[in-house]
């Protein structure tokens, strides 16, 4: 099992890129870069190149509709040549209140749109003609009725170092769970829950790997959440009340809240609604209380070391192959940490 983890992008991204460097001391593989309505995230994995040797920077995630898919292409193959080949694509649908509220378009067909980039992303950069794609909803070049007529089929001018940028999506919905299964190198679910992910997506992970091509290889299944190791750890997972309550019951109107129906899906129904009402009410502090104490155990590896291995083993045994942490070091040593989680995930 290898072991990522992710840059905290809404304080000081400068300062949070120095700690992921120092954690590659510690035996991190992979740092996941986000954007949201924040700082752009490619900047920041340009700085991340150089200030790291070995671990793999990775956007987490760049949304599918606020660059052209030439553009996704363009970006994921400088960054793989500034990088040495230590770069991963990662794309996700977002939302509407972020594309539409923030971005100015339409938020629409994001699974016909995500397979469609894919194709074009690999495309460009297999480099064997000049990109020519006519699909449902991107044309490059664009159709003459479309445009100016002047568009002609261009190749990227410089060689990408590789052919097989590994692309990750995340993706929570049946039909987007099976594009993934089927297209992608690996998958970034949210909240992953050991014992009821299964339930939730285990049928549609099998329908999208039924079409999968062998030479993807395995699915890389990114997922887990904060860790603190040691007596007493267990009541750190109350720091994750906020962020969950944020995404629960803001992240989308009602109705609208793909994680809101996730939680729901897990069997938290009565609660989903619950949060989801408080914090639209103003009520945020009232809402992260309501979050179960379960769930937060579930989600998270804190505890003493004995309990943190068992609990390995169980992501492990649900198919996670790369966990992604957050380092709450109750010594302050985070490099120590995820050193340690790195340990104990090796001997998985």
């Amino acid at each position: 099992m290898r072991v990522s983890t992710t840059i905290n992008y809404s304080g000081d991204v400068k300062a949070a890129a120095q700690e992921a460097a120092r954690l590659e001391a510690g035996g991190v593989d992979m740092v996941w870069v986000a954007e949201a309505y924040g700082f752009d995230a490619v900047s920041l994995m340009g700085y991340l190149t150089a200030l790291t040797d070995k671990l793999t920077i990775a956007s987490g995630i760049l949304n599918i509709y606020s660059r052209t898919p030439s553009c996704l292409a363009q970006t994921a193959a400088g960054l793989d040549n500034l990088s040495g080949g230590r770069f991963a694509l990662g794309l996700g649908a977002s939302g509407p209140q972020v594309i539409e509220g923030f971005h100015g378009v339409p938020y629409n067909a994001p699974i016909g749109r995500s397979r469609e980039i894919i194709e074009i992303c690999r495309q460009m950069w297999r480099r064997e003609d000049k990109l020519n794609f006519q699909g449902k909803y991107y044309q490059v070049p664009l159709p003459a009725d479309k445009g100016t007529g002047l568009g002609k089929p261009l190749k990227i001018i410089n060689h990408p170092l590789r052919a097989d940028i590994p692309i990750y999506i995340a993706s929570l919905g049946p039909k987007n769970i099976q594009l993934t299964a089927e297209l992608a190198n690996g998958w970034l679910p949210i909240f992953f829950h050991p014992e009821k992910a299964d339930g939730v997506w285990g049928d549609d992970l099998r329908a999208g790997q039924a079409k999968r091509d062998e030479s993807l290889g395995p699915l890389d299944v990114v997922a887990g959440s904060m860790v603190a190791i040691g007596d007493g750890a267990e009541s750190t997972r109350d720091v994750m009340r906020p962020m969950i309550a944020l995404y629960v019951g803001g992240m989308g109107a009602k109705g609208k809240n793909f994680y809101n129906t996730l939680f729901t899906n897990y069997g938290y129904g009565a609660e989903a609604e619950q949060i989801q009402d408080l914090y639209l009410d103003g009520k945020k502090k009232e809402a992260a209380a309501l979050i179960p104490a379960d769930f937060l155990e579930a989600v998270s590896l804190c505890g003493p070391e004995g309990y943190i291995k068992e609990r390995l083993a169980q992501f492990a045994e649900a198919g996670v192959t790369n966990l992604n942490v957050t380092p709450v070091a109750l010594d302050g040593d985070n490099v120590g940490l995820v050193a340690k989680v790195k340990e104990l995930a090796s001997e998985i």
